[in-house]
């Protein structure tokens, strides 16, 4: 374990108005962005759409690194040049997905533990030289009336740690990413219980797989309303709720905190980022790590005439990434939207 650069790329991943760009869907996934628009998944289409994203001017400016798919690391533009090289000489440091997806936790009906640690040792190894700087391992935790189960965030926990750890092994950051799912009638104190709890096992279990957390970047949920409760927390609550969730379970020792933004819509996920910035400082930065957040505007202008659009298109990721780029440091206002 590289200890000097693990940190240092943790640090750059979080480095002050920045984030990070989720564009690591899966196959399956990106099929569902690509019918929004009516465009067929195909290999080449989805080279495509990726090199429009990456391929925007001056967007390491607010972005600090990019999760891909294992496909998308491997891929080269349309003139031939590798993704992660455009990507670095962008300033944008190259992630990948590692997991295997959530799939059925025996003995418990409903509930998820994400796969993926046979073999992952050769593939972190694999991935390192291809030129990643960090990776992605995503947990999933629902709540309902039964849900979670202490077996299952305990078992996400343990997973996670172990890859983390497998991580640091080949010098590679880990980003942690114990998703509590915003589907549901839950409130939000269901959501800070559930996400409290869930942060809790996690650190124990990298503490107890000695994971450097100055070599580790936290990708957590927000403490939010379901989105089929009646009663929607406002951003103010969001924030405050999120913050001392964040102070009871995450220690100051990790390098930084990106938020998922989980299903909120783009705006949104921008003001309660903001929210919390705006009454630091907090012992790590934070940050957002979004996917659709970042995406669904620039997918839809792109989707309107894929040859003509694509200037178009980044232009409307730029504008979301500096967006969310001001949100990182408390500086982000509703004009910057009409801008």
């Amino acid at each position: 374990m590289n200890v000097e650069q693990l940190t240092r790329t943790a640090q750059a991943m979080v480095a002050a108005g920045k984030g990070i760009l989720a564009i690591d869907e899966s196959t399956g996934t990106i099929k569902k962005r690509l019918d929004l628009i009516g465009l067929e998944s195909t290999e080449d289409h989805r080279r495509a759409y990726r090199e429009m994203l990456l391929s925007t001017p001056d967007l390491g400016q607010h972005i600090s690194g990019a999760i891909l798919f294992d496909e998308t690391l491997r891929q080269t533009t349309s003139s031939g040049q590798r993704f992660v090289d455009l990507m670095k000489n962008a300033g944008i440091i190259p992630g990948i997905k590692v997991d295997k997806g959530a799939q059925k936790l025996a003995g418990h009906p409903g509930e998820m533990v994400t796969e993926g640690l046979d073999g992952l040792r050769d593939r972190l190894a694999e991935y390192a030289k291809l030129g990643a700087g960090f990776a992605k391992w995503r947990a999933v935790i629902k709540i309902d009336d039964s849900a979670p189960t202490s077996a299952c965030v305990d078992s996400n926990a343990h997973a996670l740690a172990r890859y983390a750890a497998l991580c640091q092994e080949a010098d590679i950051v880990p980003i942690v990413e114990p998703e509590v799912l915003m589907n549901g009638s839950h409130d939000l104190d269901s959501s800070y219980e559930v996400t409290e709890a869930t942060l809790k096992s996690l650190f124990s279990a990298l503490y107890d797989q000695g994971v450097l957390l100055e070599g580790t970047i936290l990708k957590a949920s927000m403490v939010i309303s379901g989105d089929e409760c009646d009663e929607q927390a406002s951003v103010p609550e969001v924030a405050e709720a999120t913050l001392q969730c964040l102070y009871n379970a995450v220690p100051a020792a990790t390098a930084g905190v990106v938020f998922l933004s989980g299903g909120q819509s783009e705006i949104v996920a921008t003001q309660h980022l903001d929210a919390m910035n705006s009454v630091g400082p907090h012992p790590w930065p934070l940050s957002f790590s979004y996917g659709r957040a970042l995406q669904h505007g620039a997918l839809m202008k792109w989707g309107e005439d894929i040859e003509n659009n694509v200037a178009a298109a980044q232009a409307i990721l730029a504008h979301r990434a500096r967006c969310n780029g001001l949100a990182a440091t408390g500086q982000y206002d509703e004009s910057v939207e009409a801008a």
